[in-house]
């Protein structure tokens, strides 16, 4: 699990890759910082990890605005929160709900202040390789392949389509300044961990969706928006598809943002089932 941040922050490139202990699934990351002044604010996870007689394949894009404190800090406790809720095994879905809440709460309360900046968040959890759990907050997403085609299991939380919730929160959207619909013209999503001074008007409870793992599936994709500003669903998963090694598909998906002059610091995780 590595970031820019832990390698000393100057690398403009990170990348890696594992696998599973049968082997039949692995996973590939590739990272690199935009052109902005500020440090690299995106972060990631990549992991397989043993919990008694299961298997989980642990996977998250973090990507961070007003410093990398949040993102960093979602890295080092997110996974860990949900595993600690009782009922995981049993109810994924309030369990990951619940420590969604139960970690923003914690950033907001935190004395170091850590909760003047925010992150959004996607994260993906396999089951001993046959069943899937993806949350996300904000507008880093995953995307699934099945029988070829690409399956979105996200939707991205942007502020012109929660307009109604953020005005009846109190806030407002705006497309000043610049042409970004923004919270309060400040903040081009709508859903977001931390972000203390706009918390009033945002959402912080995470959209889920699940899958079954069949052999039909080959390709999860899970990135920033550095991808997906400059990158369709469909084009990722032909990029991603067609390369078996999956840190050399998300290596090829990240310079190809790059190619498409994506200006924002672009993150990818691609996990390969089969």
């Amino acid at each position: 699990m590595a970031c820019f941040k832990c390698v000393g922050g100057q690398s403009p490139y990170d990348s890696g890759k594992g696998k599973s202990r049968a082997g039949q699934m692995k996973y590939g990351y590739s990272l690199v910082k935009g052109h902005a002044s500020h440090p690299m604010e995106d972060f990631h996870v990549a992991k397989f990890v043993k919990v008694g007689e299961h298997e989980l394949g642990m996977f998250a894009i973090y990507d961070g605005h007003m410093g990398d404190s949040v993102p960093a800090y979602l890295q080092k406790h997110l996974f860990g929160n949900i595993l600690k809720e009782e009922q995981f095994w049993t109810d994924p879905m309030r369990s990951i709900l619940n420590a969604y809440e139960k970690t923003d709460q914690a950033i907001l309360s935190n004395s170091s202040n850590l909760g003047r900046g925010g992150s959004t968040a996607v994260t993906a959890i396999v089951i001993n390789g046959r069943r899937l759990w993806v949350a996300n907050v904000g507008d880093s997403r995953a995307v699934l392949s099945r029988g070829g085609k690409a399956i979105p299991m996200t939707v991205d939380h942007e502020p012109n389509t929660e307009r109604g919730s953020i005005e009846n929160k109190g806030g407002f959207v705006s497309n000043m300044p610049g042409d970004v619909p923004r919270v309060n013209g400040q903040l081009a999503v709508s859903r977001a961990f931390g972000d203390k001074s706009l918390k009033t008007h945002l959402r912080s409870d995470p959209d889920i969706q699940e899958a079954d793992i069949g052999t039909d599936v080959d390709v999860l994709i899970l990135a920033s928006d550095g991808v997906w500003k400059v990158m369709t669903n469909e084009e990722a998963v032909d990029i991603a598809r067609k390369i078996r090694d999956p840190q050399k598909a998300s290596k090829q998906l990240v310079d190809e943002a790059l190619k498409r002059e994506s200006k924002d610091d672009i993150s990818c995780v691609v996990v390969r089932f089969h």
